[in-house]
């Protein structure tokens, strides 16, 4: 009787505990492309729509602002080798990703501060890269509910890296150096 009742507080706790545990709001993720011999490799946390307005006035992300695209920690891009993004060249090493988005143009910040959390961002000074880019309509493309990093193309010289959320896809060439 003893080693029932003791498996039942065993089976009650472990189901107790198994219930309090709960996904995190954003999901952790990670993408690697090889580019040539050159690895980039992105870690980052997807945080979801949730059936709200993402981008310009009234968005979780206004125009004109520093953000931090992920959640809870900083987006990083780890490059294996020096590249050309952008058209620029960014010295091998561990980046966190900023953006200041707006309705017809983005600028994409890669921050030697690396290990940070989301918010504040680290400061001009931090800046190894800062690059123009257009945000591309979604084209077609299916709503991204939570925000991802992929590479839609890529070779043995040059790969595509796009950040999608929602409708907008923003599209940045890298190439070996």
């Amino acid at each position: 009787m003893k080693r029932r009742c003791a498996a039942l507080a065993a089976a009650m706790l472990v189901s107790r505990m198994a219930l309090g545990a709960q996904a995190p709001r954003s999901q952790h993720a990670m993408v690697t492309q090889l580019v040539g011999t050159t690895q980039v490799t992105i870690v980052y946390n997807r945080p979801s729509a949730r059936g709200r307005t993402l981008f310009g006035k009234g968005g979780v992300v206004p125009w004109g602002k520093v953000w931090c695209p992920g959640a809870d920690t900083a987006t990083t891009i780890a490059l294996s080798r020096d590249m050309v993004v952008g058209g620029q060249t960014l010295a091998a090493g561990k980046y966190s990703i900023w953006a200041i988005p707006g309705p017809d143009e983005w600028t994409l910040i890669f921050s030697r501060a690396a290990d940070v959390f989301h918010i504040p961002y680290p400061g001009e000074t931090q800046d190894a890269l800062r690059l123009k880019v257009k945000p591309q309509p979604g084209g077609g493309a299916p709503f991204m509910e939570s925000l991802a990093f992929y590479f839609p193309a890529a070779d043995s010289e040059r790969a595509l890296l796009n950040l999608q959320w929602g409708e907008t896809i923003v599209q940045v060439a890298l190439a070996v150096k």
